[in-house]
């Protein structure tokens, strides 16, 4: 399996996701890791990843361009006048496609955040020519934001492999109505499938033999 993972939105879970995805794959056998191209702030995610492949790989192939501005990467590269190595980027995910079985990669933000000024996330997702999943955080508004990130995927002329359902909530917080909905209605809604749903602390997730 070979995924890029984008999301309805910015902080919808997808570390979270990747990380679970990459740690399920390699319990089954898989030789997968994980790669985050750009990290904008912290490189917290990098690090789960990195932490979720058992360190297979070095930090800065999961991660080979860290902005310290917490931005979209066109705007951190712009505060820090420092041109994001796209070539770099380029170069390390072909490393990895071509030397490991499985490669799980996450994007930053959602489908249409700037890297440079006329070059987006949605461009680097073709460039790689990887299926898209796309991690959809369950709450308000997460039809509109799925429906509207389907579309501009298959746009592109790349397939939209499924969704991942995040409850970002803890089980505390009573449910409304929209997010003991959502599943429904993007199953009926969308013509992907919901390759899981992930409940809220979830450690790991358990991926049906193919």
């Amino acid at each position: 399996m070979n995924l890029f993972l984008t999301g309805t939105d910015t902080n919808v879970g997808k570390t979270y996701a990747a990380s679970l995805l990459v740690r399920a794959l390699r319990a089954a056998g898989r030789d997968c890791v994980g790669m985050k191209p750009i990290c904008c702030g912290g490189r917290e995610d990098a690090e789960a990843l990195h932490a979720a492949c058992g360190r297979a790989i070095a930090l800065n192939d999961v991660n080979p361009v860290w902005l310290r501005p917490p931005a979209a990467p066109y705007t951190a590269a712009m505060i820090k006048n420092r041109p994001i190595d796209l070539a770099l980027i380029w170069e390390t995910f072909a490393r990895l496609r071509g030397a490991h079985e499985s490669l799980i990669v996450e994007g930053v933000g959602g489908w249409l955040v700037p890297i440079t000024r006329d070059y987006f996330v949605a461009d680097l997702a073709v460039e790689f020519a990887m299926p898209v999943a796309v991690v959809v955080a369950n709450r308000l508004g997460a039809l509109n934001h799925t429906l509207l990130t389907v579309q501009a995927i298959r746009a592109r002329g790349l397939k939209c492999a499924g969704l991942v359902l995040n409850h970002t909530l803890p089980p505390t917080v009573s449910p409304d109505i929209a997010t003991t909905t959502n599943r429904a209605m993007l199953e009926d809604l969308v013509d992907v499938p919901v390759l899981f749903e992930i409940t809220h602390g979830q450690r790991e997730i358990v991926l049906a033999a193919r």
